[in-house]
């Protein structure tokens, strides 16, 4: 079975055809529990998200700030397996039609086996991957098994960068580019600033048909109404995951998730 690596094109071409960025959510697996990602998931691209992006829980977060490591580590405490990640990604596609992406360090798909991932994952109606502590040096056997299964492979660029180390990660890279909007871990911020405009900009100048998304910060519709003034997606995490934190019950932790993801989806289309 072939994975949705079109329907993640399609997605992001549509959003660019209405004259607005996309907008992207992200949540990790298993948190507050597994049927509660579920159902948050499906919230979040009820409420008007157009791509979901998966996380993985870790228990080595490289990326990720405070809120989404209490989240993972909700999640791993609970018993998430590679399995729940699947069957996540299996449900909240099949009941919204979106594109769903897992977002995840390499070492649980090194151990877990790319070959078995891969398909697992293309079965699951799965887009493809973020793979933000991947070298696209050390790239190729992934990118073989994610090709073969119609799988997006995404790759990270960060302010620090280079114009040569930029071109070489958006000739590999598929689906999208996901531009970290500032250095240091995610979270939100109270600016998305001039660094994320011009790594945009430096990512497209290496003359790639990638849209370019931009995540690290964005927690707010004003905020996403700036990045999407200059980015094809913005990419909306710990603020998720701090509404579900927040909430007195999974309930209303899956409410917070669908009111947010509404403001957000009018920020995107400047309508905030």
């Amino acid at each position: 079975m072939s994975g949705n690596i079109q329907l993640l094109s399609d997605t992001l071409a549509g959003a660019k055809a209405e004259g607005r960025s996309a907008l992207i959510a992200y949540l990790p697996a298993g948190f507050p529990t597994v049927d509660g990602g579920i159902e948050a998931i499906k919230a979040a691209l009820d409420g008007g998200a157009d791509v979901v992006e998966v996380g993985l829980p870790h228990s080595d977060p490289v990326l990720d700030g405070p809120v989404i490591q209490t989240a993972d580590d909700i999640a791993l405490r609970g018993g998430v397996k590679i399995a729940h990640v699947m069957r996540t990604v299996k449900e909240a596609h099949e009941a919204t039609g979106k594109p769903i992406l897992v977002m995840t360090y390499w070492n649980p798909i090194d151990r877990y086996g790319v070959e078995r991932f891969t398909a697992e994952l293309a079965e699951a109606g799965g887009a493809g991957c973020i793979l933000p502590d991947l070298p696209v040096q050390e790239a190729a056997l992934w990118r073989e098994h994610a090709q073969k299964h119609g799988l997006a492979t995404v790759f990270v660029v960060a302010p620090s960068s280079k114009d040569a180390r930029l071109a070489e990660i958006t000739a590999a890279g598929s689906g999208f580019v996901y531009a970290a909007s500032l250095m240091g871990v995610t979270g939100t911020r109270e600016s998305v600033g001039a660094q994320a405009q011009d790594l945009v900009e430096r990512t497209r100048a290496t003359g790639t048909d990638l849209p370019v998304c931009v995540g690290l910060g964005v927690s707010n519709a004003a905020q996403a109404a700036e990045v999407a003034g200059f980015a094809d997606g913005v990419i909306v995490g710990s603020a998720f995951v701090k509404r579900i934190l927040d909430a007195p019950d999974d309930k209303a932790g899956v409410e917070a998730v669908r009111e947010l993801a509404g403001e957000l989806a009018k920020g995107v289309r400047g309508q905030a």
